[in-house]
């Protein structure tokens, strides 16, 4: 399971902004989460649980943030909505799709103490 190796990613981060700013806790993170990126939002709450332990961000609630995925397709010039890599162009069907948004693993905000 990969979330497990993003969430320790996520603690590390938070304990470097921790320490660089001068706060003991955090209460709140707010993660965005592209549709494209592979990830499992419920298994990104269990990993964060289970990882936060004697941590920085112990008992910190996640709210996780679903960026849906977007494309260019080259064959139409249509920016257009995408849920998984592979689907054709909703617009035209075709397979010549440049992904512009969705694949993001993102910390957008925190809650200190």
């Amino acid at each position: 399971m990969h979330e497990m190796a993003l969430c320790e990613s996520v603690v590390q981060a938070l304990g470097e902004q921790a320490a660089a700013q001068g706060f003991a806790r955090v209460t709140a993170v707010w993660l965005e989460i592209g549709a494209l990126a592979s990830v499992e939002p419920e298994a990104m709450r269990f990993g964060f649980d289970v990882v936060t332990r004697d941590t920085v961000a112990n008992q910190a609630r996640l709210e996780i943030i679903e960026v849906a995925g977007e494309a260019w397709c080259m064959q139409c010039a249509a920016r257009v909505g995408l849920q998984r890599f592979g689907e054709a162009c909703p617009q035209c069907g075709g397979y010549q799709l440049q992904v512009l948004t969705g694949q993001q693993i993102r910390i957008k905000q925190i809650e200190v103490m």
